[in-house]
């Protein structure tokens, strides 16, 4: 394994005079995608270990949403068109060619993607709103096999790699957060006209933040435009209360600034998202595995939703990224930076990435700390045969 810790090139992020951060909420269409391809793999997995010991051969990776159609009104509302959702990749659904040991995997895929979506949008009616489908095949033989070699240590499924980086910026945080919060059980109780789908871009320039929301309101809760109005405020409010304890940057929120009520034009939906009516979805369109989009950040277009989670470093390996950044920023809290680069060889296994790159920025001593950083990045990497066991009981952020 080629290990290298590197003093980082140029201005660390929350220095520069221009940056961009975004976050989609848990009910924007394509972060709706990211989940059904994780919960299919999770639900997979839970099934493989009860009743074969082990999380057999699996990426269920693509996930496409086609939008309805609805005719959303203050006070009411319907949808027209149901909501269509594609789940497609592949699984091992016979084990040992005994078709006595099925894998129920379209019943996964159709029933459980309800079950969670009917939690996640309390306003969503899975049984007319949507369309549930899925085309998931076997694996392909030369990946099975892969897959199947050595079950101690896992053989990297792919190559590609992972990324992370630390500590969050003050943009991060504010992006981050302000979504959580307006997504949170909390804020949907004090608001029950705030729906599901929002979509936090954060732009900073110098030291003025602008944080624009785009946040779908439910129609049923709302009675008419001044109520709407008051919600707007009341989003913008709560966005600025959190964003001036978290950050001592200049404050601008603007919330739904598509609104023309000239014109009788709002950002209201029936069911809380704006999959409901034509904003289509898609996996690995969305967040990055930690749960945000930043353009001025190192990133991957990995997709880690839905991928197996034994032997896939497409997902694997970002988390691996993650957990060492977050070990050197807490065992050296002076380092004002910390990038993390991991590739994979397909085929080796998942302990012995071809390369490993630790990037530290600001003024510390590379020779002082770069054993410590090193000995963090080994432990972690040790680690990763049983990374697999996080994924299954949901302790991984992903998207």
């Amino acid at each position: 394994m080629y290990l290298k810790v590197t003093r980082g090139d140029g201005r660390p992020v929350a220095k520069r005079e221009v940056e961009i951060v975004e976050r989609k909420g848990k009910g924007h269409p394509d972060t709706l995608c990211d989940k059904a391809a994780e919960e299919l793999s999770v639900r997979l997995s839970e099934f493989y270990l009860e009743k074969f010991g082990r999380v057999m051969h699996h990426n269920v990776d693509k996930v496409l949403l086609v939008g309805g159609q609805s005719n959303a009104q203050f006070g009411g509302g319907d949808v027209i068109e149901p909501i269509y959702l594609l789940l497609s990749g592949r699984a091992v659904d016979v084990v040992d060619r005994d078709y006595e040991r099925q894998v129920p995997v379209g019943k996964f895929a159709v029933e459980h993607t309800r079950q969670w979506l009917s939690e996640d949008l309390p306003h969503l009616d899975v049984n007319s709103d949507l369309i549930v489908d899925y085309k998931i095949r076997a694996g392909s033989t030369d990946l099975v096999g892969n897959f199947d070699q050595d079950i101690e240590i896992p053989k990297a499924n792919d190559t590609s790699f992972g990324v992370a980086y630390g500590p969050y910026s003050a943009t991060e945080k504010v992006v981050l957060e302000s979504e959580l919060l307006l997504n949170s059980d909390a804020m949907k109780k004090k608001y029950p006209q705030i729906g599901e789908d929002i979509k936090v871009m954060g732009t900073r320039v110098g030291k003025d933040l602008h944080i624009q929301v785009a946040a779908a309101i439910i129609s049923t809760e709302t009675k008419d435009a001044d109520e709407y109005a008051s919600i707007m405020q009341a989003i913008n409010d709560e966005v600025s209360d959190l964003a001036v304890k978290l950050t001592d940057l200049n404050i601008n929120v603007a919330v739904n600034t598509a609104d023309v009520a000239a014109e009788g034009l709002y950002y209201l939906t029936v069911t809380g998202t704006s999959a409901e009516h034509g904003d289509d979805g898609q996996v690995g369109r969305g967040n990055r595995a930690n749960g945000l989009i930043t353009p001025y950040r190192p990133m991957t277009l990995e997709a880690a939703a839905g991928k197996n989670p034994v032997s896939h470093v497409g997902k694997t390996y970002n988390v691996a990224a993650r957990e060492i950044v977050e070990r050197v920023v807490k065992e050296h809290p002076d380092i004002q930076q910390v990038y993390c680069y991991l590739v994979s060889q397909i085929g080796a296994p998942i302990t012995e990435p071809q390369a490993v790159n630790v990037e530290l920025y600001g003024e510390c001593d590379i020779e002082e700390i770069k054993k410590s950083v090193e000995s963090i990045s080994e432990e972690i990497i040790s680690k990763l045969p049983k990374v697999w066991e996080g994924f299954v009981k949901r302790e991984y952020q992903l998207w």
